[in-house]
């Protein structure tokens, strides 16, 4: 299967989301950019941050748009890479957690 699931980002889909649901859409653009301001935590962090939860969420367009932008803000290369480790340690360690629960119920039965 040579095809994504995922299309193409492309201005013309864009415009149809931004044009079914304007208010919406203008209202969720704020906040995207309220969020990843500076702040408390600055924006090469709060990117970094973001490529570790794109990750985790698997999103694709979060994956690439993120990296990009942690690029941007001044991370490097190798800092993109150990908050995809973070993540994937994170993910991983979700499994490990509710072990316990296999484990209970294996002493249930």
């Amino acid at each position: 299967m040579s095809e994504s699931v995922y299309p193409a980002p492309s201005a013309a889909l864009s415009e149809q989301r931004r044009a079914l649901a304007p208010a919406t859409e203008q209202a969720f653009q704020a906040f995207s950019r309220q969020v990843f301001a500076d702040g408390a935590i600055d924006a090469r962090t709060k990117q970094l941050i973001a490529v570790a939860v794109a990750h985790v969420t698997q999103c694709p367009y979060c994956i690439h748009g993120h990296t990009k932008s942690a690029l941007r803000h001044g991370a490097t290369r190798e800092q993109i890479m150990e908050a995809i480790w973070v993540a994937a340690e994170m993910r991983a360690g979700g499994a490990f957690a509710h072990a316990t629960v296999a484990l209970a119920a294996m002493q249930e039965a």
